[in-house]
């Protein structure tokens, strides 16, 4: 869903995306490895399908670009969610002299590799794309405070009033821990799928997909916690990333936990949309 493909050679005016893609989520966590100078040697893991495998290329890309003195001592593709045990990989990513490991991996595929580095000493930040997601946070558990990073569009702890107000609504009608799945992207796409519809004045299709082509997200809408536009060139959502660092709940920034599992994520950089947006190739087909 986030292949870059999608909103350059192989893009649709059927596909509109509201997740910002793997070179969009990587500028920013590269931004952030680019200035730790402590870092000089970093180690890629991903799981072996086109995302894993394109989040490795980009990365080896974007770290040439930024910091050209970065050794990259790990390349390595697993396969995915098939891998039980991470300690061999954490063994080599312990050898290797890793001061960061940066991956795309999901799932058991991401807790199980944080255990088994935590098992096996490595002494290193995590660079992910979803170690604040569904399951995650709860499952690193301590293992990941002060570690793990993750790039999102927004997470509970941005802190501004429009952003609490939105999650006190949210946990007020979904108050059980299990229930405590919140994206600002699925609610925005809601929000303006609903909004191009009536822009369309019914949902044909064509109409429907016209209207949403260039659209600004309302100020209004969802109390003004986020914002955003639909690129009309390739249907490609422009956003604010935030990189957030794992934390236990209760400290300076972290007011919130997720899934009551104790552990929260605090933002140590902010990307402002105009920033976040990458070059497209796309030549879309219009009907």
């Amino acid at each position: 869903a986030v292949d870059p493909a999608l909103t350059n050679e192989k893009c649709s005016f059927w596909h509109f995306r509201f997740d910002a893609h793997v070179d969009m989520r990587l500028a920013a966590l590269t931004d952030v490895l680019r200035d730790d100078a402590a870092v000089k040697r970093v180690y890629l893991i991903g799981q072996d399908y086109s995302f894993g495998q394109q989040v490795l290329r980009q990365a080896r890309t974007g770290l040439a670009a930024k910091r050209p003195d970065i050794e990259i001592v790990g390349n390595e593709l697993h396969p995915l969610g098939r891998v039980k045990d991470f300690l061999p990989y954490a063994a080599k990513i312990k050898a290797s002299g890793a001061q960061a490991v940066l991956t795309g991996n999901w799932g058991n595929d991401l807790t199980l590799l944080i255990k088994a580095a935590r098992e096996a000493g490595v002494d290193a930040h995590f660079y992910t794309f979803y170690g604040n997601a569904l399951g995650a946070p709860a499952a690193i558990g301590e293992a990941g405070v002060g570690r793990v990073l993750a790039v999102a569009e927004w997470h509970p702890n941005v802190g501004t009033t429009a952003s609490e107000r939105f999650y006190a609504s949210f946990r007020e009608r979904f108050p059980k821990p299990a229930d405590d799945y919140v994206h600002a992207r699925m609610q925005v796409m809601i929000e303006m799928l609903a909004s191009a519809i009536e822009q369309a004045r019914g949902t044909e299709a064509v109409a429907v997909a016209k209207a949403l082509e260039g659209m600004a997200l309302d100020p209004a809408t969802l109390g003004g916690f986020h914002q955003g536009t639909m690129r009309a060139a390739d249907h490609q959502f422009i956003q604010p990333l935030y990189v957030s660092v794992m934390a236990r709940a209760g400290s300076v920034g972290v007011a919130h936990d997720n899934e009551g599992s104790g552990f929260g994520f605090k933002t140590i950089r902010y990307v402002e949309p105009k920033l976040t947006e990458q070059p497209t190739t796309c030549r879309m087909q219009r009907p």
